[in-house]
């Protein structure tokens, strides 16, 4: 991997000037929301204050028709004003609701944790208090930080995906030109390969040997292909996944360990499947292969066909040391490996071959000290 270290410090930057930036944003809403709240509360003591002065030099005036002219001054701030003879008089509350004895109590409640009440008095007397609540404006501000703060997640949100979608391609493309780039390098010494058999079967010798030769090129001829095939749709064709699976089997077995024992179970002869026989073979080795490394070269190996429905499960058993069922999904994910020397990209490629170019589904059925069970899911051709 190419490690750059300036477009990690510029990152590092970049983030750092985010997070002031956003800091800053919410610091001086915060200061600017304490700032309104202030000034309603100045209004409201500046309210209270005249009240009072005016008491104190026309006591014979009406103090609820003072009340009421001064509330209707008011538009934005609710208010509840208490007489000392416990009448009520309220402002910019629904009409409808002023009546409701209920509703004026939580309404009071209400006031009284948002703003501390104001007592109205004369000469030591008091007359009145005063409940007064947020305006609609300021309780609009109140939020303002949260919503600007779901903005920003998922402005982040739609940036990391963008950058993870590119960084994902990019990778893509790499795997695919360093497949292709392999499966062209193979090619020459394939070709060469097929010359000396040719020049074998010539020569007196058992001719056992240059068939089993004949196959390992065949193998050969197949590995190259599914390089050659990643990066690009595959084509499929309807094929009998029983004896697709068979042959993979079969191939394994014969180049595998004695000390693993293999087993095949079928429920059905044949049964007709959209399929590339070459990479599904890749498939079914992956698995094999994985499950063998687990058994650490010694325990038994088990494939079964079990029909279901509009699908057939292929399962592939193993009597190996297990996967940890918090890592089911994870195993599947690019670069994750339990090997010393390994780079975690079978499983990746299994899933990508199975669920992307099959439409078919791959997951750990079960997995335990007695062994895993892979399962993978294919439509059946109908």
């Amino acid at each position: 991997m190419n490690f750059n270290p300036k477009k990690k410090i510029s990152n590092i930057f970049l983030l750092v000037g985010s997070f002031i930036v956003v800091s800053l944003i919410l610091w001086n809403t915060n200061s600017f929301f304490k700032t309104f709240k202030e000034e309603e509360r100045l209004k409201m003591e500046i309210w209270a204050t005249a009240q009072s002065e005016f008491l104190q030099s026309a006591e014979d005036v009406d103090l609820g028709s003072l009340h009421l002219k001064v509330f209707q001054n008011n538009t934005s701030t609710p208010m509840i004003l208490i007489n000392k003879d416990g009448s009520i008089r309220v402002n910019n509350i629904p009409a409808e609701m002023a009546s409701d004895s209920i509703y004026i109590q939580k309404r009071l409640r209400k006031f009284q944790s948002e703003n501390t009440p104001i007592s109205i008095d004369q000469q030591g007397e008091h007359l009145a208090t005063l409940y007064y609540g947020n305006s609609e404006v300021l309780n609009k501000l109140k939020f303002y930080p949260i919503a600007l703060l779901l903005i920003i997640f998922l402005f982040g949100a739609v940036i990391y995906f963008l950058f993870k979608t590119n960084k994902a391609s990019e990778q893509n493309k790499l795997w695919a030109g360093m497949a292709k780039e392999t499966a062209h390098q193979i090619g020459t010494p394939l070709s060469s390969l097929l010359g000396w058999n040719e020049l074998l079967k010539t020569e007196n010798i058992n001719p056992d040997i240059t068939k089993e030769i004949e196959k390992d090129i065949s193998r050969l001829e197949t590995i190259t292909e599914r390089f050659s095939k990643i990066g690009s749709l595959p084509k499929l064709n309807e094929t009998d996944i029983v004896s697709e699976t068979r042959e993979a089997y079969e191939y394994l077995k014969m180049r595998s360990s004695k000390l693993i024992h293999f087993s095949f179970t079928t429920q059905v002869e044949k049964l007709p499947v959209l399929l590339n026989s070459s990479l599904f073979n890749w498939t079914i080795e992956n698995l094999v292969k994985n499950g063998i490394d687990a058994m650490r070269g010694k325990g038994s190996i088990a494939i079964d066909i079990i029909p279901d429905g509009k699908f057939v499960k292929i399962l592939v058993a193993d009597t190996g040391h297990g996967i940890p069922k918090s890592d089911y999904t994870r195993i599947f994910n690019p670069g994750v490996t339990s090997k010393k020397r390994g780079w975690g990209l079978g499983l990746s490629l299994v899933k990508r071959i199975v669920e992307e170019y099959h439409n078919g589904k791959i997951r750990v059925l079960s997995s335990g000290k007695e062994g895993t069970i892979m399962q993978i899911s294919l439509k059946i051709k109908q």
